[in-house]
């Protein structure tokens, strides 16, 4: 017997994985989808070793395909909750939230019949790896004339549900960028034997700041992790930074990498400080379709609040499929009060979000011809 949507939340939130490693999950999923009633009436394809695409068909129409994803984050959870993580990763970002609209919406499809044939895509690696380049590589898509793209994505940012998008760029551009600076370590009483990658790092730091902010009406540089140092009397030898760099399109983050990239030439002429930069994965931006845009914001607006929140510096991989056919993505409000953002160890979307978001699917499906 399959799980009801909400005990399938709590399952995945309780059963966390990372990028490509969502074994577990991808059986949880095909576990309970071959479990439902007609299941029959669908076909489930599995070109990755994780995620699933479920194919309904009833005639020889174009397809709509609907995303959802289905990976966690290396985050500790601070949620009391009886379904709380029991590992050391987190659905900080509500992919579990995501993944059980996405099920429940399909389960009505099954159930209701609808005569549109319907692609359900539980994508792997959202979080890291860009899972949904390495889905749509595989091929398996190729083989469906897709006419649209639709998904959404949880926030307590608004109250919860109500929708916010916008036509056009609705999530920016996103590229993982790493630099590592290489000096050479030296006793910290001797520091001009050696060449100080922090120190190099931290110049960098100054002069970047300053690039942002001239650029920051297009442009968001944002940096998490910093490495450098073993030993409280050795001036670090290495010293690496790990960030994003956000924009309206790929070409500015390319623009913007090009200036970074004089910036490490000029410190490494004055410092001896080699650099080198490693490039991560580089989600396109999302855009919403003008013409999708028009028609389901009038539709909302009947029976939900509804905000053009204009670009939001978000990173999302959905954009790879944007860019493909003219797609729909939108935020869910979830929260009730709170605010604590994504990937936050306490983001945490009430159940009754599943079917808020399962009833939004139903009325895209019902606008569009």
């Amino acid at each position: 017997m399959s799980l009801s949507p909400v005990e399938l939340r709590h399952t995945l939130h309780k059963n966390p994985e990372l990028a490509f490693k969502e074994f577990q999950t991808t059986k949880l999923l095909e576990d309970n989808i071959t479990s439902l009633t007609n299941w029959d009436k669908i076909k489930i394809h599995k070109p990755l070793a994780t995620g699933l695409l479920v194919e309904y068909k009833v005639n020889d129409d174009d397809y709509l395909l609907f995303r959802a994803d289905i990976d966690a984050l290396p985050i500790k959870e601070e949620n009391v909750i009886e379904f709380k993580s029991t590992n050391d990763l987190m659905h900080a970002c509500g992919h579990d939230v995501h993944s059980s609209i996405l099920y429940s919406f399909l389960t009505e499809v099954i159930e209701d019949k609808p005569n549109k044939n319907i692609l359900f895509l539980f994508q792997p690696a959202e979080e890291a790896g860009g899972g949904a380049m390495e889905f749509y590589n595989t091929g398996v898509l190729n083989q469906f004339n897709i006419k649209n793209a639709f998904a959404l994505h949880v926030t307590d940012e608004y109250p919860v549900g109500t929708i916010a998008s916008t036509s056009g760029v609705l999530f920016a551009s996103a590229l993982e960028i790493d630099i590592e600076f290489i000096g050479e370590s030296a006793h910290v009483a001797f520091p001009a034997e050696g060449r100080n990658a922090f120190n190099t790092l931290r110049k960098f730091l100054d002069q970047s700041d300053k690039l942002s902010e001239e650029n920051k009406d297009s442009i968001l540089f944002g940096i998490g992790k910093y490495f450098a140092g073993d030993v409280r009397n050795i001036t670090p030898g290495y010293a690496r930074m790990e960030g994003s760099i956000r924009g309206k399109s790929g070409e500015e983050i390319n623009k913007f990498l090009d200036q970074i990239t004089l910036i490490l030439d000029k410190l490494k002429s004055t410092t001896g400080v080699d650099y080198k930069i490693n490039k991560g994965a580089h989600y396109p931006e999302v855009i919403v379709d003008d013409n999708l845009y028009d028609i389901l914001q009038s539709a909302m607006l009947e029976e939900y609040e509804f905000i053009d929140c204009g670009l939001k510096m978000t990173g999302e991989d959905f954009g790879f499929f944007s860019k493909k056919w003219p797609s729909f993505m939108f935020w869910l409000g979830t929260s009730k009060g709170e605010r604590y953002g994504l990937h936050n160890p306490k983001f945490l979307p009430s159940d009754e979000v599943i079917e808020v978001g399962k009833n939004i699917f139903k009325l895209v499906l019902s606008n569009l011809q």
